[in-house]
């Protein structure tokens, strides 16, 4: 995800690859988790040309704020988890928490 993020445009699966090789994947292994990730949504897949290219559907602050909603619906008390997170964040990010939440109507 991370690769296609910082892509200036959609990447096919073997410049996924190229970007990824100090991780010594092999092609065919790089090409499941981009079908995997199409699969579950986080990536989309143009098929029109010979190379396929591959696209994040969302953008990493997107993502981001997908998992903290899933991860927060997990909490028993809502309530709690979001004091417990709001204890844990710079002050700077607590200012921008606050301007985020006056800025909804």
């Amino acid at each position: 995800m991370e690769t296609l993020w910082n892509a200036p445009a959609p990447l096919t699966g073997r410049q996924v690859a190229d970007a990824l090789d100090s991780h010594d994947l092999a092609y065919t292994t790089v090409l499941t988790v981009l079908s995997r990730l199409k699969k579950k949504g986080l990536l989309s897949r143009d098929a029109t040309a010979r190379a396929h290219t591959y696209a994040a559907v969302a953008s990493r602050e997107d993502h981001v704020a997908v998992l903290m909603q899933q991860a927060l619906g997990h909490a028993d008390d809502r309530q709690a988890a979001l004091q417990h997170f709001a204890r844990s964040v710079t002050p700077a990010e607590a200012d921008a928490l606050r301007r985020a939440l006056d800025g909804i109507t």
